[in-house]
């Protein structure tokens, strides 16, 4: 259950700061685990509107919500961190069935998202163009990247920084989890393995990325999801589904390899599709 800020018994005791860190780690877990959405999360648990009032006017923003925003920014850093751990030591053990991993937890939330891309029934035709233009769109450029153009890219402090922008976008859309873009451009491992080290050179440029990125964007993406929900829904869908697409491992060592990529593909989409299933049981918008 969401907790109010300023709100409640004890709002000020331990318990209340222990569950608040506790969402902002489950957020910045969500930022790196692909098909896991910070922008969801912060809906989840009832922290999307006043983290938007931060972006949108940050001066009287402060003032209430900071008792809400200081554990739950804490708890990002330990989720951020902690999981980007595991991510390197499941990338280092078996590549495969961590991609598989991850495309099943990508498929899991699909079900969902294509339910919510349309408020009413009157919506439910609207959108589907831009969904076939997006998907056509990002397919056929990650395609071209593939391609050739992927060779030029080497990580760095801009390709850092890009990452953080691209980040900050799956903070601000909700249901965006951008970490298959960076799976495909060869970007995630680098940069979790940097953050697991507490490499400097890679969480600065990243930070930057993602703060710079949410203040741009939050205003207008909000104006887009709010003005034309479903359309802007489900473009984003078009290019969720095309980036998974190509991160879908194609080869594998040998007969047990390919089953622990079946297995972990299975309980990426069933860990999604059970998260959903709890959020919708406990009537969480």
């Amino acid at each position: 259950m969401a907790i109010e800020p300023g709100n409640g018994p004890g709002k000020n005791n331990i318990w209340t700061l222990g569950v608040r860190v506790l969402q902002g780690a489950m957020v910045g877990a969500g930022a790196i685990l692909p098909g896991i959405s910070g922008g969801v999360l912060c809906v989840v648990f009832g922290i999307y509107e006043p983290m938007m009032a931060l972006l949108s006017h940050p001066m009287r923003a402060v003032k209430k919500y900071y008792k809400l925003f200081v554990p739950i920014i804490i708890g990002v850093a330990i989720g951020f961190v902690l999981l980007a751990r595991l991510v390197e030591l499941l990338f280092a053990s078996t590549s495969s069935a961590t991609l598989a991993l991850f495309v099943g937890l990508i498929s899991g939330t699909l079900p969902q998202l294509f339910r919510d891309s349309a408020r009413n029934a009157a919506e439910e035709k609207k959108g589907w163009s831009g969904f076939a233009l997006a998907l056509a769109l990002t397919f056929g450029i990650l395609l071209y990247l593939k391609n050739g153009a992927m060779a030029q890219i080497q990580p760095g402090i801009g390709w850092y920084a890009f990452c953080g922008a691209i980040w900050g976008l799956s903070v601000v859309v909700p249901g965006l989890s951008s970490s298959s873009i960076l799976i495909f451009m060869g970007l995630y491992q680098p940069m979790t393995a940097g953050i697991a080290a507490l490499d400097m050179g890679v969480i600065l440029p990243l930070v930057c990325g993602l703060i710079l990125s949410v203040l741009l964007s939050a205003r207008f993406v909000n104006y887009l999801l709010d003005k034309h929900h479903t359309r802007m829904s489900r473009c984003i869908l078009g290019i969720v589904i095309a980036s998974t697409l190509l991160i879908v491992p194609a080869g594998y060592a040998d007969l047990w390899d390919a089953a622990a990529s079946l297995a972990a593909f299975g309980a990426g989409f069933a860990i999604a599709w059970g998260m959903d299933k709890c959020k919708d049981k406990l009537n969480i918008d």
